[in-house]
């Protein structure tokens, strides 16, 4: 039986605080000094760097180079770009002076209103537009296209209301800015990173996801089109976790981003834009952990493996340590990541308590009466369930079933999302079941004025056009019009 973790809130009681008391005990963030920002802990930044290191993997496999740009950015930069502005007006921090001073009343440090800044700089809240101005001195010939860049940084969006990982003002992320010298090349790139975030989303988060289109409405300010892949959580909200954008020539004639084709013709490039967050690691949290804690996929778990020793004395101490070492040993010879807790600051049961809240996908158990009978006790994470096995060969079997745990929490996460989709013709009837959340497939009439009424309505938004989905023509549910196809409505984070 799994040891019960005093003051953890039971998702069914109250999941939003379930999620915020898990972030903090489980030690992976805690709220900073500055309002809306958060602190990302050891263990949270091991798995936050397990992401980025698989992804970067990925978009490299692909061409991309990882490059760096200004965190602040000229007012007249995000001004060129009209629905750009308009779309990330409402979020911006704004620098205005460079200089403090003694408040000479002896009130402490105040602005000096000498030391204004002669333009007012943006903290970037996204870099387009301090990126295409770069581009500008970078594309002269279609020689120097594809240009394929991305950057790891953090962002500055002023979030009024926030939630570690899920919404901050500043949040960490990549976002890839690639230029390309026909209209097709860049619609191909953009579909290309959707795919590549559902890869990563499936195969190494083992969270399901279904890729589509935004609407108008929803899409990114200043895109032609926004490529989204979306998420179940285990409340039934939907969780945005990845987006590529089609940005045509939107930003290169903002900036004057232009090349000289083959038939040394000059033409506007063609861009794109996508990026992931940390908004990721929310979603880990919320699509597998249970009553207990987290429950992490072996492919981004910081710890896969943790053998707890358990004693009386030094010299039993002794002997499972020399039992243990082939052990570790092969670990890490098969690619795993293990830790032996002998530290002796803390008991077995405390032990096993910790690394089950931190979700760590195996635990082995060796006391000395093992060591006697040539056994060992396994415990799984994502079913909790405990097993007495040989200790000859038990790190080949962890490795095999490390996969085993990866491939059922994938499944476990899927079937919550099959049985919480529903096909609904009746708005009456989704005005009632989406107080119960889940994604409903309903027939949209492709207006933002529907779309605004259901979300005013409901609280409920078309989370995207799924590129694989149901495309026999029907009727509206709102307005009975004419629909092309069904949409995938439902609540969001």
């Amino acid at each position: 039986m799994a040891i019960e973790l005093k003051g953890l809130t039971k998702r069914s009681e109250n999941y939003s605080q379930w999620y915020n008391e898990l972030v903090v005990k489980a030690d992976l963030a805690e709220q900073s000094a500055v309002r809306g920002c958060m602190v990302i802990k050891p263990y949270g930044y091991a798995i936050w760097e397990k992401m980025q290191q698989t992804l970067d993997k990925m978009f490299k496999a692909t061409g991309v180079q990882n490059a760096y740009f200004p965190l602040l950015i000229p007012k007249s930069f995000l001004c060129r770009e009209a629905e750009h502005v308009e779309g990330f007006a409402k979020e911006c921090a704004v620098v205005t002076h460079y200089r403090l001073k003694n408040d000479p009343n002896g009130t402490g440090v105040i602005v000096d209103p000498e030391a204004r800044l002669e333009e007012e700089l943006i903290v970037r809240p996204t870099s387009e537009t301090i990126i295409w101005g770069t581009y500008k001195n970078w594309i002269h010939s279609y020689r120097d296209l594809p240009l394929l860049i991305n950057q790891w940084a953090n962002v500055m969006r002023w979030e009024m209301r926030t939630r570690m990982f899920l919404r901050t003002s500043e949040f960490l992320w990549q976002e890839g800015h690639c230029a390309y010298a026909t209209p097709e090349e860049n619609e191909a790139r953009t579909v290309q990173m959707i795919n590549v975030y559902a890869d990563f989303a499936e195969k190494y988060m083992a969270m399901p996801v279904i890729k589509g289109v935004k609407s108008a409405n929803e899409r990114f300010a200043g895109a032609l089109n926004t490529y989204t892949i979306e998420a179940m959580m285990q409340d039934g909200k939907a969780l945005q976790s990845g987006t590529s954008h089609n940005l045509g020539q939107n930003f290169a004639k903002a900036f004057d981003v232009t090349f000289a084709n083959k038939e040394n013709k000059t033409e506007y490039v063609w861009a794109n834009s996508w990026g992931v967050s940390t908004r990721l690691m929310g979603a880990l949290i919320m699509t597998h952990s249970d009553d207990n804690g987290l429950v992490l996929p072996p492919h981004l778990a910081p710890i896969q493996v943790v053998i707890v020793p358990i004693y009386k004395n030094d010299e039993q101490l002794s002997v499972i340590n020399a039992a243990v070492q082939p052990i570790l040993a092969r670990l890490g010879e098969l690619g795993v990541s293990v830790k032996y807790d002998d530290a002796d600051n803390r008991r077995p049961g405390f032990k096993f308590a910790d690394y089950e809240l931190k979700g760590v996908p195996v635990r082995l158990a060796i006391g000395a009466r093992d060591i006697e009978n040539g056994t060992v006790e396994l415990m799984r994470r994502d079913t909790l369930e405990k097993e007495v096995l040989p200790l000859a060969g038990i790190a080949d079997h962890v490795s095999a079933l490390l996969e085993d745990i990866q491939e059922n929490i994938y499944r476990k996460a899927l079937k919550m999302r099959q049985e919480r989709t529903y096909v609904c013709d009746s708005y009456d009837e989704f005005k009632e079941r989406i107080e119960d959340g889940g994604f409903f497939l309903c027939h949209w009439d492709g207006t933002t004025e529907t779309e605004e009424r259901i979300k005013a309505e409901t609280k409920a938004t078309i989370r995207c056009i799924p590129l694989d989905g149901d495309d026999t023509p029907g009727v509206c549910m709102v307005t009975g019009k004419p629909s092309a196809r069904r949409v995938i409505i439902a609540r969001n984070y």
